[in-house]
Formats: C-alpha cells, structure tokens, sequence
C-alpha cells in the first residue's frame, strides 16, 4: 500500500472523528456529568408564565419589597412589614442549578415578619430561590439568584 497525502488526510479525519467520539461517550455513561433538565416538569410550568409575570407585577409594585439576605444562621426572607404576616401563606423553592438533587421546597410558617432558612440546609453556591406567596387571595411571587 502507498502512503500519500489523501491516504493522511484519511487517517487523520479517522483519528479525530474516533478522539471525540471517545469523548462523548466518556461523558455520557459517567454519572458525574448528569444531563438532566432544571426540573422534571418543565414544560407544565412553562404554560404558567403568564400568571408568573402578573405575580411578579404586583409584588414590584408593593410599597415595601420582600428582601432575601444572607445572614450567619442561614438566608433570611424578610416580608413586608406593612402586610399581616399571619395571614401570608405560600411555598419557598430552592433550585441548585449545577445539582437537581439538592433542590428544595418549603412552606412558608411564621411567627414574624422574618424566616430563616438555615445553613445545614443550603450547600455553598448559586441558588435560584422563588417565592410564591399569597395574602387574602391575592398571590405574588418574587425570584432571585443567590449566590450563599
């Protein structure tokens, strides 16, 4: 057999399609890099959003805004001062974007104005948090990127 450039040329796209195929299945069968969506219903709160953007217009709209701060104990959600909180109810959900299995959800119980997430729950890095809370049937919902 005669080795000449188109024979070259021929290995060389043989050795480079067979690196990335390598590759790509070394990503694909470990679980390590785990392919997953953000959430597994996706596409059924994807028809929400509508809803999601008037939530989000009338808590912009309130005169006191519901505050997210990181404190030493934990992330500590602050809600307005001027609503009743014994009447505010709702879910808080956590969202760890690189890591589904750490997500999250918890009711929304208050003895003041204040709650606290604390720490031994929340694992160091970017959280999407979302708030979804609701007074006298009137429901707002505020999301915000955390980085704890």
């Amino acid at each position: 057999m005669k080795f000449n450039w188109g024979t070259g040329v021929i290995i060389g796209f043989g050795s480079f399609m067979t690196f990335i195929l390598f590759f790509v299945f070394l990503v694909q069968s470990n679980s390590k890099y785990d392919n997953e969506l953000v959430a597994d219903d996706y596409y059924k709160q994807e028809s929400k959003v509508q809803g999601d953007i008037e939530s989000q217009t009338l808590s912009n709209a309130l005169k006191t805004k519901l505050k997210i701060e990181k404190t030493a104990e934990g992330l500590q959600i602050v809600f307005p001062a001027d609503i009743d909180y014994k009447k505010i109810t709702g879910i808080i959900s956590l969202y760890r974007p690189s890591n589904q299995k750490l997500d999250f959800e918890t009711k929304i119980s208050l003895s003041n104005p204040i709650m606290l997430i604390p720490n031994h729950k929340l694992v160091s890095g970017l959280w999407e948090i979302s708030i979804n809370w609701k007074v006298d049937e009137v429901t707002y919902l505020n999301k915000e990127t955390v980085y704890f």
